[in-house]
């Protein structure tokens, strides 16, 4: 993948923020900002039916990503 960063904002107040249930599962979404200019909103599956669980998936992506987009 190009180089890219994570472009998010944090509602303090929304412990769901990035987070979404669609059917029963949790899904996660952010956005990236590649080098040449682009855009790239990310969703995906956090294969859970339960919300702390999915809180605590977003935390761990989130966090990988802000590290360093692979």
């Amino acid at each position: 993948m190009q180089s890219a960063w994570l472009s998010i904002r944090v509602d303090a107040e929304n412990p769901i923020h990035h987070l979404w249930n669609n059917h029963g599962i949790w899904w996660i979404h952010y956005t990236l900002n590649t080098a040449d200019g682009r855009i790239r909103r990310v969703r995906r599956s956090l294969g859970t039916r339960d919300r702390e669980q999915a809180r605590s998936s977003r935390d761990g992506v989130l966090a990988r990503l802000s590290e360093g987009v692979r």
